[in-house]
């Protein structure tokens, strides 16, 4: 609930022209864009060695491959024109997926994913592509994760007043539609969301907030601030665990940060209760002592009989 009441003011001061950004919390600038043709970061994907952004609507079918120096060190680009490339999440080594998701009419048929390679140099693909439908109606969406241990995708709508999150099947057809699934209230205004490595949970972020869910359950854990950015709609969660924020605008920086303690401690399984020494029960106090006496006595008179014996044979 703390999530969709953030992500309702955050809309609402979009709405009215305000800059009623919390400042939130501290981050380090892991790079800053230095391709011109980077204009509109919309969708993040961290693997660690190089950082792969996506414009959104307006520009052709790419992706941008970004190298910790803010240099663009790869290009990959398609012929067929995308509606509105929204966001990206990984596909497996050396891919991600791209998702033409926008549909600010709400008016579209189906939204596209298309499987794209990306590295160090420039090429031209013909890249897998496959057609998602709503199981409702149309929707805007600019959030597109997968699950890294299954390789899953989920769509989550952006809506003021209360998103839903979406599975696609496990797998994807290219020659019919896939239809969604809707499996749980999402997050409010979503503007992108990732998963953790751990497979077990995902973040998803809006202008100003983010919220943790653990997964399958979909149950939000921890809502927390974002750091001030003038249009922030990219979010991965790099091999560290650390957060990366992108951010629309031409030369923008993208900001490294770690999750706030306290939503760190929520993620955490729950620890087993430590063993605790019991009393003893009074019956166990009241454990009858003849057998004891018995024995000693008995062991009182074997070892006098030896003693006895071997004085008789020294004598």
């Amino acid at each position: 609930m703390l999530d969709r009441v953030l992500g309702a003011a955050a809309a609402l001061s979009l709405v009215l022209g305000t800059a009623a950004a919390p400042s939130g919390p501290k981050a380090k600038v892991e790079l800053t864009f230095q391709d011109p043709e980077i204009v509109e970061s919309s969708g993040l994907v961290a693997d660690g060695d190089l950082f792969v952004t996506v414009n959104d609507s307006g520009d052709s079918g790419r992706v941008f491959a970004v190298a910790r120096t803010g240099r663009t060190v790869g290009v990959t680009s398609w012929a067929d024109e995308p509606v509105d490339d929204e966001s990206l999440a990984p596909a497996g080594p050396g891919e991600v997926w791209v998702g033409d998701t926008g549909d600010n009419s709400r008016a579209r048929d189906s939204i596209t994913v298309r499987r794209v390679p990306y590295g160090v140099g420039d090429r031209e693909v013909t890249p897998a592509t496959y057609q998602l439908v709503y199981p409702d109606r149309a929707h805007d969406a600019e959030t597109l994760m997968a699950n890294p241990r299954t390789g899953q995708l989920f769509v989550v709508s952006k809506d003021i007043f209360g998103g839903t999150t979406y599975a696609a099947p496990r797998r994807l057809s290219a020659d019919h539609p896939n239809e969604l699934k809707a499996v749980a209230d999402g997050f409010t205004f979503a503007t992108d969301g990732s998963f953790f490595p751990d497979g077990k949970h995902y973040v998803v972020r809006g202008y100003t907030n983010a919220t943790v869910y653990s997964f399958p359950d979909h149950e939000p854990l921890a809502s927390f601030p974002l750091p001030t950015q003038d249009q922030g709609e990219g979010i991965s969660v790099g091999p560290d665990d650390q957060l990366y924020l992108s951010t629309e605008g031409q030369f923008t920086d993208v900001l490294r940060m770690r999750l706030p303690k306290d939503v760190a401690a929520a993620m955490k399984p729950p620890q087993p209760a430590a063993a605790v020494e019991s009393e003893p029960t009074p019956q166990e106090q009241q454990q009858p002592v003849w057998p004891w006496l018995v024995g000693g006595g008995i062991a009182f008179v074997v070892g006098g009989g030896w003693l006895l014996l071997r004085r008789g044979q020294a004598s």
